[in-house]
């Protein structure tokens, strides 16, 4: 048996939100309350909803894109929310989306269900911008998924925090471990798994269900590539202990060094994606079916924004 531990296909999702319409202009961001027991506001076209974060006590703002609600926190905020989290025991999906994973929760119903339900933060530059453009959100950067789990490893380790990796080739998880131990001495790393290219047999998945919840982790990491990682993680939510489980591609492979990593400047440009495609041409028929849809309805979302604001403009300069 390969690594220790394996995937199941547990019960599907319901789903059963309603897809919002309206214009982006009308989805401003709502101000939680300082205090308020929340941490997502969930649209649809006949209400908002706000849905409570068991033990989550901290104000946050969020934002749509697309009709995926974001939570807009920075790597101190989303490390003191899972803080809160990991002492109450309940297991959280955190989802870090990228324009990939939210064009396809366009169609993807499951998907759009489950980062409705997660905890859903911006993992792409493009989605910053948009945020910015269309409803001033004012956001500093992204939330990556490598940095994020390079914090949690780094600052973890005076807290505890135990870790568990979930996805890749056995070569990349042993050189995954080897590097963070490295980088992070006394870091808590309670189990691996690199899963086979197949579906897991039923026996298979729960004895991984077991060695999971054996190990006691505080963190999941789920490398298997969006969608699957989102939706392994949704369909064994209630099956695994794990406070924090979060899906974050192509991170073990990076901080592995089994791939290299757009430098900071293309990142900072929403380049990274270019990047990736010239090592990886596999990656083509992804971003050719999503990167275009992105653009044109950024394009068409940002000119009917500037459409309504100069509408309203005028209309208030005619009042007397």
């Amino acid at each position: 048996m390969p690594h220790l531990n394996r995937l199941t296909a547990g019960p599907k999702m319901p789903v059963n939100m309603a897809i919002d319409y309206r214009l982006p202009h009308q989805l401003a961001g709502f101000e939680l309350k300082p205090g308020q027991d929340t941490s997502l506001v969930r649209h649809s076209n006949k209400c908002v909803q706000i849905l409570p974060f068991p033990n989550a006590m901290f104000t946050a703002k969020t934002v749509q894109v697309l009709g995926i609600s974001f939570q807009l926190l920075d790597y101190e905020k989303i490390l003191k929310l899972f803080a809160d989290w990991i002492p109450a025991k309940t297991a959280h999906q955190v989802c870090l989306a990228n324009v990939h994973t939210l064009v396809t929760s366009l169609k993807d119903k499951q998907l759009r269900a489950i980062n409705d339900q997660a905890l859903t933060a911006m993992d792409g530059t493009p989605l910053v911008w948009y945020a910015n453009l269309i409803h001033n959100a004012g956001i500093a950067g992204r939330l990556s998924g490598p940095d994020l789990m390079l914090e949690c490893l780094d600052k973890g380790r005076s807290r505890a925090w135990k870790h568990y990796f979930l996805g890749a080739k056995p070569q990349v998880l042993s050189q995954l471990t080897l590097a963070m131990r490295q980088q992070f001495p006394g870091v808590e790393i309670v189990g691996e798994y690199a899963p086979p290219f197949r579906e897991l047999s039923a026996a298979e998945d729960q004895q991984l269900v077991a060695d999971i919840n054996a190990a006691q982790p505080d963190f999941l990491w789920v490398a298997l590539g969006a969608p699957k990682q989102e939706k392994w993680i949704a369909e064994h939510l209630s099956r695994i202990q794990a406070p924090i489980q979060i899906g974050v591609g192509a991170a073990f492979d990076f901080l592995s060094g089994h791939k290299p990593r757009a430098p900071l400047a293309l990142q900072k440009f929403g380049l990274e994606w270019l990047y990736r495609l010239l090592h990886d041409r596999r990656l083509l028929k992804r971003y050719v079916q999503t990167n275009p849809v992105f653009i044109w309805l950024f394009v068409k979302h940002w000119l009917a924004r500037k459409v309504f604001d100069r509408f309203t403009s005028q209309v208030g300069q005619r009042k007397p």
